[in-house]
């Protein structure tokens, strides 16, 4: 048997993750023991396929066993697609394991299955599944689908492939109110510790600094309509995060962004990511272009200001947040090459647009993470991805926290509307992250939410005095 107790001593906040949250909790060490082979499924999925099969919270040779079987049978190599494609022409019956989703094409009249390992768009299913999993609808869901194919005849002159049968991984019972209860079994630093492995990283190696440079990254799971930057050097594990936390974040790495795919597709009719997803990810964004007409600048400036998109005659509102995502070059005390100049100079000029970055709540100084290495995963306890990805969402539409900090708060030098909105809702989501029971003591909330939320915004605020003058130099402080 591999275990935790077997390999070091357990720390005392581990202790307690045990004694009250043992059921949503696991050995993060363990996935990389699992053998996935590699394949291509977040963190989260691959916590939910290995907690299942632990023996006694443990993982020994059976449980390694039971899980290369159903790797084996329901999650083969991308290699293997056209095998699998194979299969289907024969009129084998193939369940696969993937991140399936639908689209709605209201000019056919039809629901389109997405099925990612084919690399298709426009499969098909019944009604009923979709009624069963309305999340197909909206952020997709990860499960065991039931495929077949119809070959082409007189009435279909195209071949189909259907999904007769759906099993999602769900998330077991949820109490929210229980998790708030247990915040206070643990000191601040041990709930701190707690966050950053659940995240996937070690909590020993990373200074306190580090430890809340990673938390800020996790700030749009929890409030909605978040926007953040973070530029730092290359191989810091910027996109990590978004990749493996939550089901309800979608990642866009380089290319071209059009307003179709971000908001309204006219053409379909379908929905587009804003209105999906949690979060948004412009990753490697030096290699981002924009389309020519400029509609994507001018539409994300309307929504990151309002959470409000018009494309044709569709008007609509979503609570998606924004986060961009860049390398940019340092020098040898590790600090932005561009310092001095503005961090900005290295992105493309169409999002360097002064109106368009005031909008951004928050820049994330990723310069002061390091390379990630052997010892950066986490070696400890952490609660389970899928668990805390649902906890994430469903904090995001608590309304007590934002109450909080507009009684608490107080603010100096802080005369912009757009900068006291930013620092409300950063400080928010740092509060439901560190302190979801709401018991603060006024100097940790202070120090831990509201520090640093105005540090976050006067980084924009100093970026864009760089980039223009007419935005005056200001200094925001929290008293």
């Amino acid at each position: 048997m591999t275990s935790i107790s077997e390999t070091r001593t357990r720390l005392p906040w581990e202790e307690k993750a045990l004694d009250y949250l043992a059921e949503v909790v696991i050995d993060k060490s363990l996935i990389h023991q699992a053998g996935f082979g590699g394949r291509a499924i977040p963190t989260y999925v691959g916590e939910w396929i290995l907690s299942r099969f632990l023996e006694d919270g443990e993982f020994g040779n059976e449980s390694r066993d039971r899980i290369a079987q159903f790797i084996a049978k329901y999650l083969p190599a991308k290699g293997q697609k056209d095998q699998v494609k194979d299969a289907l022409l024969r009129q084998d019956t193939v369940k696969l394991l993937d991140d399936y989703s639908v689209t709605v094409n209201l000019r056919s009249g039809q629901r389109q299955l997405r099925i990612p390992f084919l690399d298709m768009n426009d499969a098909s299913l019944p009604g009923s599944i979709v009624d069963e999993n309305d999340l197909l609808l909206s952020s997709g869901v990860w499960g065991v689908g039931d495929l077949y194919y119809t070959p082409p005849d007189s009435e279909h002159p195209r071949g189909e492939v259907w999904m007769r049968e759906f099993k999602a991984f769900q998330v077991g019972a949820l109490d929210l109110d229980y998790y708030k209860e247990c915040r206070g079994f643990f000191t601040t630093s041990e709930w701190r510790d707690l966050l950053v492995s659940s995240m996937g990283f070690n909590p020993e190696v990373h200074s306190d600094r580090q430890k809340n440079v990673l938390l800020t990254r996790v700030l749009p799971f929890v409030e909605p309509r978040v926007n953040l930057v973070e530029l730092a050097p290359k191989g810091t594990g910027k996109s990590f995060v978004y990749d493996n936390l939550s089901r309800y974040a979608r990642v866009i790495s380089g290319g071209r962004v059009s307003p179709a795919a971000l908001f309204h597709n006219l053409a379909t009719g379908s929905p587009g990511l804003v209105t999906r997803y949690d979060v948004v990810v412009f990753d490697e964004i030096q290699s981002i272009s924009g389309d020519s007409s400029g509609e994507v600048i001018g539409s994300l400036k309307v929504y990151l200001e309002s959470g409000k998109f018009a494309r044709g005659k569709t008007e609509a509102t979503a609570e998606a947040g924004f986060v961009m995502l860049g390398n940019i070059a340092m020098d040898e005390a590790h600090t932005p090459v561009h310092m001095e100049e503005g961090i900005f100079r290295e992105i493309p000029s169409f999002l360097r647009e002064t109106a368009f970055i005031d909008r951004i709540h928050g820049i994330i100084p990723g310069w002061d993470m390091p390379r990630v290495s052997r010892s950066t995963p986490s070696q400890s306890l952490g609660f389970k991805g899928d668990f805390f990805g649902e906890v994430l969402h469903r904090l995001r539409g608590e309304v007590r926290y934002a109450d909080y900090v507009n009684q608490h708060m107080t603010l100096r030098g802080c005369d912009d509307l757009r900068d006291r909105k930013a620092i409300n809702r950063l400080a928010t989501a740092y509060l439901k992250l560190l302190f979801p029971d709401l018991q603060p003591s006024e100097e940790e909330f202070r120090e831990l939410c509201v520090r640093p939320a105005v540090e976050l915004r006067q980084r924009v605020r100093d970026e864009l005095h760089k980039l223009d003058p007419e935005y005056a130099q200001v200094r925001i402080t929290a008293a």
